[in-house]
């Protein structure tokens, strides 16, 4: 169930959104753009919104099943973390219909999930469901940032 999520949430919603979106608006938003709004819409919004309510009603999933963490005391960190991820999710979601927001959302998003990644990377005996997490935070990291990258150029 966590593998689907993560692959709906991180692959194949946005990039149908960008294909919906740019066959119904061929000389609408170019594809960097599309890019863009629909990977931080998805990614930055959508998930990490779900999994901060997740973590502030049921730390105990994150504790547990991702960092293999049993005790009931660090759930109350899990929660702030919850709070931390909402609060992220809400400026992904409100920047579909407030576009200058979706640079910033980026790289917020971004560093978030690159940072995370690395902390995965470092964690030994990952569980299947770290693994997952990690190369997911890793290959949304490398999009945003790719993303990113193009518009500077493009920009510039």
């Amino acid at each position: 169930m966590y593998l689907a999520m993560i692959l709906l949430l991180l692959f194949v919603l946005p990039v149908a959104s960008i294909a919906i979106e740019h066959l119904a608006f061929p000389q609408g938003a170019s594809l960097l753009a599309l890019t863009g709004i629909w990977f931080v819409f998805w990614a930055v919004g959508v998930r990490p919104a779900l999994a901060g309510l997740r973590q502030i009603f049921n730390p105990a999933f994150t504790a547990e099943t991702i960092f293999g963490i049993k005790e009931v005391a660090p759930r109350k960190i899990v929660q702030e973390l919850g709070f931390a991820n909402l609060s992220i999710g809400v400026l992904g979601i409100a920047s579909i219909v407030h576009a200058p927001w979706t640079i910033p959302a980026a790289i917020v998003g971004g560093l978030f999930y690159l940072l995370a990644g690395i902390k995965h990377v470092l964690n030994q005996g990952r569980s299947r469901t770290e693994v997952i997490a990690m190369v997911s935070d890793l290959f949304i990291a490398l999009v945003l940032g790719a993303y990113l990258a193009a518009v500077f150029v493009v920009t510039r």
